[in-house]
């Protein structure tokens, strides 16, 4: 119920920014032409998001019958800690990015999907992997995909169509038209208010992902492992995908844009420190 509610809040929210804009390119016309854009987008995003976001990262379908041993061994480690969680076993891809780095997507636990970078199998132990896919089936199991999918989806679209304001605004002889002052305000702002939608759903959800895949891999430590790693290599590997479109970095289990970190206002996740230091904190409280 929580989530439901989480992702209706997000996409009114979302949807409103888009009906912004349209008001701000062609007045009253506008605004209702890209509320039944929005409305039909939602629908859309809710149907179709994950493949959308799995065609745009070029991932490969894989089993625990592929030729490569380290696919294999990930992909039974997926089905061996979707049966620990006692939930569906999602489909699993594989993205062929230098990067470590994964996500999950999909609109519920029955039509969801998990994918991990060829940099991930690569540089990663069997133990660390196993820690960061019980991350991303925890995102899975607490519905979180769901709200992540169609975000990516539709702040994209929001940022195309703020660019596209900013030049809706201009007459062919270079003259403003229409209300110009607001189109170049939205323009400006529309992006990042659906960043700052993004971040404020982002941050908490990661630290309970991690909580509640540290309890479904029974190994805390793996995963405080694994978020260290990923951390120093992923911020100096470019993900040109991930660059290309980066209202789905708030997916990946380390944001895969290059040079970001901070645990600030403008960060779609917490500061790896930190989420170590609460996985420590979660192994003493095992072990006490």
């Amino acid at each position: 119920m929580r989530n439901t509610l989480k992702t209706f809040t997000l996409l009114a929210a979302l949807t409103a920014i888009f009906v912004g804009i349209g008001y701000s390119m062609a007045g009253l016309n506008g605004m209702l032409i890209a509320f039944g854009l929005a409305v039909a987008m939602n629908l859309f995003s809710y149907w179709n998001s994950d493949k959308i976001v799995l065609k745009m990262y070029r991932a490969a379908p894989v089993d625990d019958t592929h030729p490569d041993p380290r696919v294999r061994a990930y992909a039974s480690d997926v089905r061996d800690l979707a049966a620990r969680a006692q939930m569906p076993l999602p489909k699993i891809y594989i993205i062929d990015q230098d990067q470590p780095n994964a996500f999950a997507t999909g609109r519920n636990p029955e039509n969801a999907a998990v994918a991990a970078t060829r940099g991930l199998l690569e540089m990663l132990d069997r133990r660390e992997i196993r820690g960061v896919m019980a991350h991303e089936l925890a995102h899975v199991k607490n519905r979180d995909t769901l709200t992540m999918t169609v975000t990516a989806t539709i702040a994209g679209a929001i940022s195309t169509l703020a660019n596209l304001a900013a030049f809706s605004g201009m007459s062919g002889d270079g003259e403003r038209r229409g209300p110009g002052l607001l189109g170049l305000v939205v323009m400006i702002l529309a992006p990042i208010a659906a960043a700052l939608v993004q971040m404020a759903i982002s941050r908490s959800r990661e630290y309970e992902a991690d909580r509640a895949g540290a309890e479904i891999s029974g190994d805390p430590e793996a995963l405080a492992s694994a978020l260290r790693k990923i951390e120093a290599y992923a911020h100096g590997v470019r993900n040109p995908d991930a660059e290309a479109n980066p209202a789905t970095s708030h997916m990946f289990i380390i944001n895969p844009l290059h040079g970001e970190g901070m645990d600030n206002l403008f960060s779609t996740h917490p500061s790896t420190a930190n989420r170590v230091a609460a996985l420590r904190e979660l192994m003493g409280r095992r072990t006490a």
